[in-house]
């Protein structure tokens, strides 16, 4: 049964951080490609960064870049976003995505909020 589980979202001060979490199960995690999107209230789903399976290049969106930085530990099947310099903009749903030619699976997503 293939699982992602995310975690690591809470409430944070603007300015602040916070590490995201996503343990997958189920399939061979190494060799999909990993991303982390995020959706605010009565908008559009948004993605925020890629990982790739080789090599470890990543990407980011604008929005995002120089804060936030992608990063798997295919050992633990788990990857992470680390965010920093937090924007209540930031504020949203963020979901795990695992894709690979074929196959794509989404988590249930972890809610950021970022207010003071």
């Amino acid at each position: 049964q293939v699982q992602l589980v995310e975690s690591g979202g809470g409430l944070v001060q603007p300015g602040g951080s916070l590490r995201l979490s996503c343990a997958a199960s189920g399939f061979t995690f190494s060799t999909y490609q990993m991303r982390w999107y995020r959706q605010a209230p009565g908008k559009e789903r948004e993605l925020v960064a890629i990982i790739y399976s080789v090599g470890g290049t990543t990407i980011y969106a604008d929005s995002v870049k120089g804060r936030f930085s992608i990063s798997r530990d295919n050992a633990k099947n788990t990857v992470y976003l680390q965010m920093s310099t937090l924007k209540p903009e930031d504020t949203a749903v963020y979901y795990c995505h695992a894709r690979r030619t074929g196959n794509e699976y989404w988590g249930q997503g972890t809610q950021v909020t970022v207010s003071s």
